[in-house]
């Protein structure tokens, strides 16, 4: 089933404006960037003529306006301003919404306030002086750029002597040749010759491979630049030539190629290749040297093109449930494989196995995407506040090719912003403070991502003011979480920061204030089978840590019994497994401590939580689990082994079982449920407190 085009359209705009957003916020620090400001321009100019093929008429005009602005900065006619790349940015949000939207006439009401942003900013930026790009022009093309600016000048020359040539798979990734002639033409009179002389016998012939260039003799006062904007979606790929009109060849020219559009067709060939190679000048050499760098280039890029294929989440997503179906159905094979004599059955499900295994990793590896598809947008995001704050603030990730299931990051973005923007109005502090405090005037926020078993640990750090127990421990007491004078640790104090409704801003800003979102972070993170932590040094920042699962789809895991009941134990979380007898069990009563390398480790009897009602096997064992430093054991029945569990969602009956992250149906067809370990392990140290205060 093949794709919609405007839908195809959206996915290539979307990646056209993420482009423009980090080429923005990248030229926010290098004003002068000359790179920066072309490579912005051609994703305004692409996007604007994407737009306007598939209809999107308001997006077209809307960039047009956009594109008109940046030009005049590419050109050093004006300065590029932070106040311009402001104005930039917020008009590409609205270029986003016109993509995704219906667009309304308040949408057209909203683009024009925008537009008269652009323009006031432009002109503030023209009232300065005008910036020389830093990166300037190359100097082997220095000799050639002084020896024609005077000829790139509007009335300079009559016209221009055009020849350019096309990649071979141009039309087949979109180029319309006949769309670039058209543009040639709005330039003035245009007399256009097609070079059939690379044009293979027809037995050679590839249907979907151009073959054909071009000879365009265009009479017009517009400057080589305007010729350059024509091709400024291919310019990296083509082979290009342009020449004054008023050069000595002129009338030769022209007659060719008024002769050539009349010749029989054996004679096209030669009268083309005669009009299209003269004798070289200066600039055609150079550009001859450049038209060859940049057909390498295009195949490089053709066949790196050819490597990687789109493909829509949502086919990932459902191959990922079959995939999770056939790792039950191998359960099920291998359970009666095992219960057979046949040892032909065995083999294939051995093997069956085997592949199942190495389709199930593939499928993970394809899910897996990098965690600076999830931090690079926050650099837009402290850019804003920044500006809405008056703060300075300094981005720095790290660990940004640590990669993580596409569903956990998607799940994790909202969090991770509300996390991010807390962190910048709660704790960084304004210059004015900083300075006073003895720190620099940029406050820094660091995002850093590393992966640690079957987990990822993703960190947000500031060096702000840290957090203010004193205020969190009056907030907590007035909201009735704990009594006047009563004794709580360090962390349980923190931790009331979760607490729905809870604040402790002093007033209600755009950012925070109201009680809200700290909560559902949690919620979120342990939705996602994950922990959330935080530590805090007064005048020095705080560090907020989150421990996610890498995937949430297929997962190793302990199968254990319990009881009747069966249960399973996320691989990674497991530390040790130890035998506790009768007799231990007994003489432990009471106490719920063992002592496991001169460290005491408390544990939680699973057959008590779950009130089985079913006597202890005589040989029970401890598994000893562990989320970050804190560890805890469970006591279980029987070990069954390892076990690929593909994970299913609980019904909305169950939603709210906290000890249960989930559930997985095991090759008989019964239902195991998944332990939610990050619950077990605060349960655990939480009995745990309970015991020492008690003793």
């Amino acid at each position: 089933m093949s794709m919609d085009p405007v839908e195809t359209f959206r996915i290539e705009a979307a990646e056209l404006l993420e482009q423009i957003e980090q080429g923005l916020l990248d030229l926010t620090h290098r004003l002068t960037d000359k790179d920066l400001i072309d490579a912005v321009f051609r994703s305004l100019h692409t996007l604007k003529g994407s737009g306007s093929m598939f209809g999107f008429d308001a997006l077209a005009a809307f960039t047009h306006h956009c594109e008109t602005a940046f030009d005049r900065v590419r050109k050093g006619e004006v300065p590029a301003t932070s106040e311009l790349v402001s104005a930039v940015l917020s008009a590409r949000d609205h270029m986003r919404s016109l993509v995704e939207d219906e667009v309304t006439d308040a949408h057209l009401e909203a683009g024009e306030v925008l537009l008269a942003d652009l323009r006031q900013a432009v002109e503030a930026a023209q009232g300065g002086s005008v910036a020389t790009p830093a990166a300037a022009v190359p100097e082997t093309e220095v000799t050639v750029a002084q020896a024609v600016v005077a000829e790139d000048a509007p009335g300079a020359t009559s016209g221009w002597k055009i020849w350019f040539n096309l990649p071979a798979n141009a039309m087949s990734n979109g180029t319309n040749p006949l769309a670039l002639l058209a543009e040639l033409r709005d330039l003035g009179e245009a007399t256009i010759v097609a070079d059939a002389s690379a044009v293979p016998p027809l037995e050679g012939l590839v249907p979907t491979d151009l073959h054909v260039a071009w000879n365009v003799t265009l009479k017009t006062d517009q400057p080589r630049s305007a010729i350059d904007d024509v091709f400024i979606f291919v310019m990296d790929d083509m082979q290009l030539r342009v020449e004054p009109l008023d050069s000595p060849t002129d009338v030769a020219v022209d007659v060719a190629m008024v002769e050539a559009m009349t010749a029989p067709e054996e004679q096209i060939a030669a009268t083309v290749e005669e009009v299209a190679a003269p004798e070289k000048t200066l600039p055609e050499a150079v550009s001859g040297r450049k038209a060859d760098v940049a057909v390498a280039s295009a195949e490089q890029k053709h066949t790196k093109s050819a490597e990687s294929v789109r493909v829509p989440a949502e086919r990932l997503d459902e191959l990922m449930d079959r995939v999770g179906e056939l790792v039950i159905a191998q359960s099920r094979l291998s359970q009666l494989a095992t219960a057979s004599a046949d040892l032909h059955l065995r083999s294939v499900s051995e093997e069956i196995e085997r592949l199942s295994g190495e389709l199930r990793d593939t499928m993970m590896f394809l899910r897996m995407v990098p965690v600076a598809t999830l931090f690079g947008r926050f650099r837009r995001l402290v850019h804003d506040l920044a500006r809405e704050t008056g703060k300075v603030i300094e981005l720095v990730t790290e660990g940004e090719s640590t990669e993580v299931d596409k569903t956990v990051i998607e799940r994790l973005a909202d969090p991770l912003v509300h996390l991010v923007r807390n962190s910048i109005d709660h704790g960084l502090e304004l210059p004015t403070d900083r300075e006073k405090a003895g720190k620099p005037a940029a406050g820094q926020i660091r995002l850093s991502a590393r992966q640690a078993g079957g987990e990822v640990i993703i960190k947000i750090i500031d060096d702000g003011r840290g957090i203010d127990r004193d205020r969190v421990r009056a907030k907590a007491e007035s909201s009735g979480l704990i009594e006047p004078g009563q004794q709580v640790s360090d962390h349980d104090l923190l931790q009331f920061i979760f607490h729905p409704g809870f604040s402790t801003a002093q007033k209600v800003t755009n950012l925070s204030g109201r009680g809200v979102g700290m909560d559902v972070v949690k919620r979120t993170i342990e939705s996602l089978r994950g922990a959330i932590d935080m530590t805090s040094t007064a005048g020095k920042g705080s560090e907020i840590s989150l421990r996610i699962p890498l995937t949430v789809a297929i997962i190793d895991g302990l199968l254990v019994r319990v009881g009747d009941g069966r249960y399973v134990i996320p691989l990674a979380a497991v530390e040790e497994c130890l035998e506790l007898s009768l007799e231990e069990d007994l003489r432990s009563r009471g106490r719920s401590f063992i002592s496991l390398r001169d460290k005491l480790v408390p544990f939680l009897r699973l057959r008590e939580q779950f009130e089985t009602g079913t006597k202890p096997d005589p040989h029970q064992k401890i598994v000893v689990i562990s989320t970050g430093s804190e560890r805890v054991g469970l006591v279980v029945d029987q070990i069954i082994g390892d076990h690929q569990t593909v994970i299913k969602s609980m019904s909305k009956l169950h939603a709210n079982v906290a000890t249960f992250s989930g559930a997985t149906i095991l090759g008989d067809g019964t239902v195991a449920l998944i332990l939610d370990v990050a619950h077990l392990v605060a349960a655990g140290q939480q009995k745990e407190a309970q015991l020492r205060a008690a003793g």
